[in-house]
């Protein structure tokens, strides 16, 4: 029997008068709920009555800390812990070095051998980025702008707002989600700027004394009052008097008032219309040949008017071809001047 007992190892040993001992001892006072910076350190404390043996931490119901009255048990770097007295009771506190967005749950102290425990929960925020995408700005004095301000990958979203470093005569901003990305934010400032400055975007972060700003310049420029559509004009203003200077000094160089630059062309015109006219009316009488040859001799005209010859000869002569309204045997059109010239050249004779 006596062999048996000294087999047992001494660590368990330990433990046996650990927990023989263990039911004399309390938690008084458990951790706090903790809100925390991801890459920061958070801070839980457990209070015991005296007798304790064995004090352990768990972090979503993983043990990651044990604590005996005389050394901790560390299995993981990132978590230590610190030992303090107050009065007869002693206080462990666990520390978490370099706190991820993982860490984030329910922190419990627990004793040995003891069916009581505190718990508390670890909330982990993360910082994310702050921009004004065109960074630096150049506006119009008096016209009313807008400049934007994004928040990327913060948990939560934080509460942005606005530091306006220039006079203006109005300004007002809307924060919200991004659109397309609901786990960014957004905040657009409106603002009439009516000189130089600053202006900044400020995101706080929610429960934390914890914020993050993005500054730019702003430069104001006088506004243009010309449009494009003046611009155009006083070019187009331009460009005639620049002709009409041209066309000055070309007729001043003619001292001579009776002449023209103009009249050499004026007059070469004139003369391309006339050898034109007359080509036309060779080509017109070219293509009615047939039809020259069913004119009336002058004596058959004559003797027509003299009512020497009746008029079925001369008749039969123009029903050979069509004639135009031109033609001497037209009805109406045939003029009646011709007539007495032949009449009077007859007397003549």
């Amino acid at each position: 029997m006596e062999s048996s007992w000294k087999g047992i190892p001494a660590t368990l040993v330990v433990l046996a008068g650990l927990a023989a001992s263990g039911s004399s001892y309390q938690i008084i006072e458990g951790p706090k709920n903790a809100t925390v910076l991801e890459g920061s350190e958070a801070r839980f404390n457990c209070t015991v009555s005296p007798g304790w043996r064995l004090i352990m931490w768990a972090l979503n119901d993983m043990v990651v800390l044990s604590v005996t009255p005389t050394e901790p048990i560390i299995t993981n770097n990132r978590f230590t812990s610190a030992s303090y007295e107050e009065g007869s009771n002693s206080i462990s506190e666990m520390i978490i070095h370099d706190v991820q967005l993982g860490d984030t749950g329910r922190i419990k102290c627990s004793l040995q051998n003891s069916d009581r425990d505190a718990s508390a929960f670890l909330s982990v925020q993360v910082m994310g980025e702050l921009l004004i995408p065109r960074g630096n700005l150049v506006v119009t004095e008096d016209k009313p702008c807008n400049v934007t301000c994004h928040a990327l990958g913060w948990i939560p979203l934080p509460d942005i707002s606005w530091e306006i470093g220039v006079p203006v005569s109005h300004s007002s901003y809307y924060s919200g989600l991004e659109p397309d990305d609901l786990q960014s934010a957004v905040s657009i400032l409106t603002f009439t700027p009516q000189g130089n400055g600053t202006l900044t975007c400020l995101a706080n972060m929610k429960g934390l004394n914890a914020h993050k700003s993005v500054t730019v310049n702003l430069t104001v420029v006088e506004p243009s009052w010309e449009s494009s559509y003046q611009s155009e004009i006083r070019k187009s203003a331009s460009v005639k008097t620049n002709k009409e200077s041209l066309e000055t000094n070309v007729k001043s160089g003619s001292e001579n008032n009776a002449y023209s630059p103009d009249e050499p062309r004026m007059a070469k015109l004139a003369s391309l219309a006339r050898e034109s006219s007359e080509s036309s009316v060779r080509e017109q009488q070219g293509n009615r040949q047939p039809y020259q040859d069913c004119v009336p001799t002058g004596r058959e005209l004559a003797a027509y008017f003299l009512g020497s010859r009746g008029p079925s000869n001369l008749k039969s002569c123009c029903e050979q071809s069509p004639a135009p309204s031109t033609h001497p045997c037209g009805s109406s059109s045939v003029p009646q001047e011709p007539a007495g010239d032949w009449r009077k050249e007859d007397r003549r004779h």
